[in-house]
């Protein structure tokens, strides 16, 4: 598959102006400001292909959404490059923004006071399009998301499912090959959450679009990427799969037994008992993978196992170490 995304040392520093608080300071800041350099990014080197799904991850302020918005065009960098469809973002070409979209999950492009219906033809005027594809375009959208019942309404008068899903039919009318989500799906409830994830997923197969995923929803993550990239601090950390990442990260697996007697068993021996968050019942022990069977092995022998199950560590366990690291 050929490199749709490559990025080279890509840095961004903001001059950030400071001072301490009080009249005074306030006055000698007005004809003498002190600044500091806050490096948002720093070197971040990576490449995407053409038709993948990649979640960009990191803490708050870890610099993605500063990533997204080079990538996008919105800033121009302090340092490296980057290429994206063989055009350099910053330079805001008419062939790169009609080919690429830019989707944040806490900004509004829909016009508040009007029908989702209205910014579609807007969005249309804007990218000219043709009107036999708009309609073919608006009607698979439609397909997807059953925007129908929906398109009509005053984007105020929407829920914030709807909305977004009426945010992604107007990010994706003219069919761009590129998509930089930043939290497409914040705020939203669990069944809307699954909504989305399953557009992007259905999308993805039909046109082949090439996405970039940030999100503080593992879900998310787990649901639509095999690759991460891990940025912390605005350096990158890790750029891999996530099967192993959590083999590097958290190499041991989550037995859980329930055991015939309804009474806690001290699963000491075993290994490492960790509390378990499923609700079921179950009592959950820490082993290493490499000791799974064996151990499995004992506790069947051992004690009156009225079920068993074995599970990778959470996502969000897994991640979290990585930041920690």
């Amino acid at each position: 598959m050929s490199e749709l995304i490559q990025v080279n040392q890509l840095s961004k520093t903001y001059k950030v102006p400071e001072r301490e608080g009080g009249f005074r300071s306030a006055v000698r800041g007005f004809f003498k400001r002190k600044y500091r350099d806050v490096n948002a990014v720093q070197q971040v080197t990576f490449t995407i292909c053409q038709g993948e799904i990649v979640g960009f991850l990191g803490p708050n302020g870890a610099g993605k959404t500063t990533t997204l918005k080079m990538l996008s065009g919105l800033l121009h960098p302090t340092g490296g490059s980057a290429s994206v469809l063989g055009y350099t973002p910053w330079e805001r070409k008419r062939g790169y923004l009609q080919a690429m979209t830019l989707v944040m999950g806490q900004r509004n492009r829909l016009s508040w006071d009007i029908p989702a219906a209205d910014s579609f033809l807007l969005n249309q005027a804007i990218y000219r399009i043709p009107q036999a594809e708009y309609a073919r375009t608006l009607k698979e959208l439609d397909e997807l998301l059953d925007l129908s019942p929906i398109m009509r309404k005053p984007v105020r008068n929407l829920s914030l499912g709807e909305r977004m899903k009426c945010e992604l039919a107007a990010a994706l009318l003219h069919r761009p090959q590129v998509l930089f989500l930043d939290e497409p799906t914040i705020g939203l409830d669990i069944t809307a959450q699954a909504r989305i994830r399953s557009f992007l997923q259905e999308y993805n197969r039909r046109t082949g679009a090439t996405i970039l995923l940030t999100s503080h929803y593992m879900a998310d993550v787990t649901a639509l990427c095999e690759r991460i990239i891990i940025i912390h601090q605005g350096r990158l950390k890790y750029d891999g799969a996530i099967s192993e990442l959590t083999h590097r990260i958290a190499p041991f697996k989550l037995i859980g037994v329930a055991l015939g007697d309804p009474c806690p068993c001290d699963l000491t021996p075993y290994g490492k008992p960790v509390a378990g968050e499923n609700g079921d019942g179950k009592q959950f022990v820490q082993v290493p993978a490499g000791e799974v069977a064996s151990i499995t092995s004992r506790l069947l022998a051992e004690l009156p196992i009225h079920d068993l199950t074995i599970e990778d560590p959470p996502i969000e366990d897994v991640i979290e170490r990585a930041f920690q690291e």
